[in-house]
């Protein structure tokens, strides 16, 4: 934080003498970075702000009371200054971990809509990126030309609309109504586009969405590792109601489930209203609702807390002293109240999937529905416990969660957040903890001890909280400002258990990968042909290594939009981060695809380090920094 302690100053007399009596490093630079504009949107400097500025000048000049002001330099060239100091041994006061900012928690749950929405375009661009790179370089891999050409206009658009919505009030919630009337507008033009370009790019390809022809079927995995998967078949096909799906990256084989195989899942009513799911890994009893006992088989092992109950609906009030869309208080943790219990029925007898549905009530004006189901476990394969909620939420100021009091005990739970891990306490010895009583998140949140650990899974959910061995995740909220109608209506919700043996790992990293991109099934006459470059890319070595992204170069002759300088042939970006904290080498692999150079480049693609390539090399070494975001820019050969 700069030491004004404000990002909106008015450039005021107030701000410029903060620069000075808050400032930690004076001792080590007596210079200090002033960020005024107006608004907190980036806006511009106003006229009034540079008279207030000149004002302060004349100030310093002939009273000495305030810091003499440069004008007219740029926040680069302020850190070039402070990282030359620090060449020359400047020692500067440093903060390590994260800059908690105590305010704001609600954002992680507001507007439920427009974060599955942001959720669901984020990962239908990293598979129209790496759909449509195969597509418009399979040409190069054939030696024939190919009318289709990489849409980068298009892209680049969508990603527009898309980072126009993850403004800093739209994407947590926090704008008026008229804000998300735009954005469904955006994001249904986004879906829209979207759609169309994952059909050219697939009928590229050569993938048909005609799945009648049973062996034809295959399915598409986009992720960079290998995959399985028991999935609900297109009603379409001529074959049983439910398929093994299997494969590393690209095509995955569809095999048709039968009665007769040996994998399956049960379920029955063990006593009245007490109902046991159960496969090879699991067994399960869902009361009411709520999970009263999950048994892990193999490891001998309870995982819901002796007397709790797991998937427990709770209720709070949630009413914040100062911003309603924003904040959530520690306070609101003391008006806890469960839902009563529903009723439960089977509505899915097996054997490849059994499933169970209650219903329960809210408030008057308010439901919650539902199904607890448990797939047949795949051999090899951890399996989860899954659950999706049809919510009718029509409250005011109440916050709607789901608990899991799991039989694990740690001091710090882990929590995914945008290319890596923030860990958090799960007490609150001090006002410290206490102020994390709610976490931000992404696809997964997990509470683990020596030799075994649980996560919880989610498709569109940010906000999370573990107490003790309480994990928690945040549902939905009903603030009335500034949007009064925030959140009404109909809401369909996915998470799930995964329990793991050892310690927080890669199982967790790809499932919840895995679990917000299913794998679907198409057909395709000649998978074999394709399936060498639908598999070009891929990595290997470290657990904690995933290949994020692959897309085309920005600048590449036959993609560049002419706005900044063209480079002569085809490459390919991958994009690779290491997931779990700790340096990670492995192989980046290209498969069929002849490479003639590889680079590390920044973010903007520029190049920065050759990495050597031997002649008709299939791959590279790499090596990755905890956590850190590595692009590699591979050129092909023309």
């Amino acid at each position: 934080m700069v030491p004004s302690e404000t990002y909106t100053a008015e450039a005021h007399f107030g701000d410029v003498k903060r620069s000075v009596t808050q400032h930690k490093s004076m001792d080590q630079d007596p210079t200090s970075l002033l960020v005024f504009g107006k608004g907190d949107g980036g806006g511009g400097p106003t006229f009034q702000h540079i008279e207030k500025l000149r004002r302060c000048r004349g100030i310093s000049d002939k009273i000495g009371l305030l810091p003499r002001i440069k004008m007219g330099e740029s926040v680069d060239d302020f850190f070039a200054r402070l990282e030359k100091k620090a060449e020359q041994g400047t020692e500067y006061v440093t903060w390590y971990g994260e800059l908690y900012f105590e305010l704001h928690r609600g954002t992680y749950t507001t507007q439920a809509k427009n974060k599955r929405n942001n959720r669901t375009s984020e990962v239908m661009l990293h598979d129209i990126e790496y759909l449509s790179t195969l597509a418009s370089i399979k040409s190069s891999l054939k030696g024939e030309k190919s009318g289709y050409k990489y849409p980068k206009k298009h892209i680049d658009d969508m990603w527009e609309n898309v980072l126009l919505c993850q403004f800093h009030d739209c994407l947590p919630g926090s704008s008026i109504e008229m804000c998300y009337d735009d954005s469904d507008e955006l994001y249904a033009e986004v879906f829209t586009t979207g759609e169309k370009l994952l059909a050219d790019a697939m009928s590229a390809l050569g993938f048909s969405k005609d799945t009648s022809d049973r062996d034809t079927m295959v399915a598409l995995n986009t992720l960079p590792w290998a995959r399985s998967q028991i999935t609900e078949l297109p009603a379409t096909a001529n074959t049983s109601q439910f398929g093994l799906v299997s494969g590393e990256t690209g095509i995955a084989e569809v095999k048709p489930l039968t009665s007769a195989t040996t994998s399956f899942a049960s379920v029955k009513e063990i006593k009245k209203g007490v109902f046991q799911l159960k496969n090879s890994q699991y067994k399960i009893e869902v009361e009411g609702g709520t999970i009263t006992s999950l048994y892990d088989i193999a490891a001998h092992r309870e995982l819901i807390s002796k007397g709790q109950k797991a998937n427990q609906y709770v209720i709070f009030d949630d009413k914040p002293l100062y911003w309603q869309a924003w904040d959530v208080e520690v306070y609101h943790l003391n008006s806890r109240q469960g839902l009563k219990p529903g009723k439960t029925i089977i509505t899915e007898h097996g054997p490849h999937r059994v499933a169970v549905e209650t219903e329960q009530k809210i408030s008057d004006n308010s439901w919650v529905k539902t199904t607890i189901s448990l797939a047949a476990a795949i051999p090899s394969h951890t399996s989860f416990v899954e659950m999706h909620a049809e919510v009718e939420w029509r409250e005011t100021m109440e916050f709607l969660k789901v608990e899991f009091p799991i039989d694990i005990t740690n001091t710090s739970a882990s929590y995914e957040t945008q290319f890596g891990i923030v860990r958090r306490p799960t007490h609150y010895n001090t006002t410290w903890d206490m102020a994390k009583f709610e976490v931000c998140c992404h696809k997964w949140a997990d509470l683990s001890e020596a030799g075994y650990g649980v996560s919880v899974l989610n498709d569109s959910k940010y906000g999370f909280a573990t107490c003790g061995n309480v994990m928690r995740l945040s549902l939905l909220r009903a603030p009335k400002a500034p949007d009064a109608h925030a959140d009404m209506g109909r809401h369909h919700i996915r998470w799930a258990l995964l329990p793991h043996s050892g310690p927080l790992g890669q199982a967790t990293v790809r499932t919840a990968f895995e679990f917000n991109n299913p794998m679907k099934v198409h057909s395709h006459p000649t998978p074999a042909e394709v399936a060498p470059l639908m598999s070009a890319f891929r990595i290997e070595g470290s657990e904690g290594l995933v290949l994020d992204t692959v897309k085309r170069g920005e600048d590449d002759e036959d993609v560049s939009r002419a706005d900044l300088p063209v480079r002569k042939g085809k490459s390919v970006i991958l994009r690779v981060y290491d997931a779990l904290g700790g340096r990670a080498r492995g192989f980046l692999r290209w498969g069929p695809l002849k490479v003639a150079k590889v680079w590390k480049c920044n973010i903007l693609e520029d190049d920065l380090e050759a990495l050597e390539v031997g002649k008709g090399a299939k791959g590279v070494e790499i090596e990755v920094r905890a956590f850190e975001v590595a692009t590699y820019r591979l050129l092909l050969e023309s």
